[in-house]
């Protein structure tokens, strides 16, 4: 997830070893003007708060999703181990049942044994006594595997017994970081919405106003650079890449929703991870992870499907589209949608699918009215 983060707002961002280094503020809004009047607020100000409220929102909500995604592989290791501990202790416990009727045996049998020696001098002939001196033995083989089963068996039942008592206070360890996590975001976002509430229409108007600029003029700069590529050069996406495309466009206008992953909301990893599941290749749950695990591939060689990362903590993800655009889930108050790649400081881009070859006649899935319109910045209360 992210806020509309103006490059200009975010020194030392990644990109400027992409790209050059952008101008501190749009022209018309560096121009000298009137200093604010005391206890009234810039709109540079005020932008920059929201930005940083935002940005510290998207950072503690991709802490909530990875914790999410170790708390639920936990709960499969422990679901798992306590499928085998069940199992072991029936497995112990038929044991010693059978130990102990082997037990039963050996005293009935020891009560009227006499020695193999006797056996043999009173036997028929000496081929039916080494007969049954042969069974002898194998039964009491039998009874030594059968104790030593049983061993064997509980020193596995308690292993796995320690192992799941490990793995539940692992598990309780990561809930109780999943509600810090939480807290974490929702204190943020409480910060938001006190902090838009404490905004007129005409300071918001002029945030949006200015937000919106800012991001324009990041656009033009990085498409000025090359860093794109060459003006107008297009590529096609591979068979998996066009389906999470036309799922990514067919989302735009649900809500965000943090730490959401569809089909109704989602947060901005949950759709990039949504949109490439249903076009037939799973990726990792956050943006770190996706920046993390996925390859690179040089903003130049952008394809549509490609996942673009923002800010230096890859806290921010949108899948591309072309034609420099981005379709993604911005922040809170906002909806899916299409925006400029260069909206946010960018971090890098990465490809899921780097050895598939691109579809041949492909045609951009066509975007819904409104597509580029209204809650771009996201500055409605959340």
């Amino acid at each position: 997830m992210s806020g509309r983060l103006l490059r200009w707002a975010c020194a030392g961002s990644a990109l400027s070893a992409l790209v050059a280094p952008l101008p501190s503020l749009p022209p018309a809004l560096a121009a000298p003007g009137p200093a604010p009047a005391p206890g009234e607020r810039s709109v540079a100000t005020l932008l920059t708060d929201l930005q940083r409220l935002y940005r510290e929102a998207e950072e503690s909500t991709e802490t909530y999703n990875a914790t999410d995604e170790e708390l639920t592989d936990q709960r499969r290791r422990v679901a798992d181990l306590d499928r085998r501990l069940a199992a072991a202790r029936t497995a112990v416990r038929d044991g010693r049942g059978a130990a102990g009727r082997l037990a039963r045996q050996q005293y009935q049998n020891n009560s009227v044994e006499i020695s193999s020696y006797v056996r043999l001098l009173l036997a028929r002939s000496p081929r039916g006594a080494l007969d049954q001196r042969h069974v002898l033995r194998r039964a009491a083989a039998d009874r030594a595997a059968a104790v030593t089963r049983l061993v064997d068996g509980e020193k596995r039942a308690d292993g796995l017994a320690r192992a799941a008592r490990r793995a539940l206070a692992a598990q309780e360890s990561l809930a109780r970081r999943q509600e810090r996590a939480r807290d974490g975001v929702r204190t943020r976002l409480r910060e938001v919405e006190e902090l838009l509430a404490s905004l007129s229409a005409e300071e918001l108007a002029a945030v949006g106003r200015a937000e919106r600029a800012g991001a324009d003029a990041a656009q033009r700069e990085l498409v000025a650079s090359g860093a794109l590529g060459a003006p107008g050069a297009r590529r096609a996406p591979s068979a998996r890449g066009e389906r999470a495309v036309r799922y990514a466009v067919a989302q735009i206008g649900k809500p965000y929703e943090w730490g959401a992953e569809g089909p109704a909301s989602f947060d901005c990893s949950g759709l990039t991870q949504r949109a490439w599941g249903t076009g037939g290749r799973e990726i990792p749950r956050t943006s770190q992870e996706q920046w993390a695990r996925l390859p690179r591939v040089p903003l130049r060689q952008l394809r549509p499907g490609d996942l673009v990362v923002y800010f230096p903590k890859a806290t921010h993800i949108a899948l591309y589209l072309g034609d420099g655009l981005v379709v993604h889930a911005p922040r809170p108050g906002a909806k899916v949608k299409v925006s400029p790649l260069a909206a946010n400081p960018l971090l890098g881009a990465v490809r899921p699918d780097p050895g598939a070859t691109p579809v041949p006649d492909y045609r951009p899935p066509r975007l819904p009215p409104g597509a580029r319109a209204g809650a771009d910045t996201g500055l409605s209360a959340p």
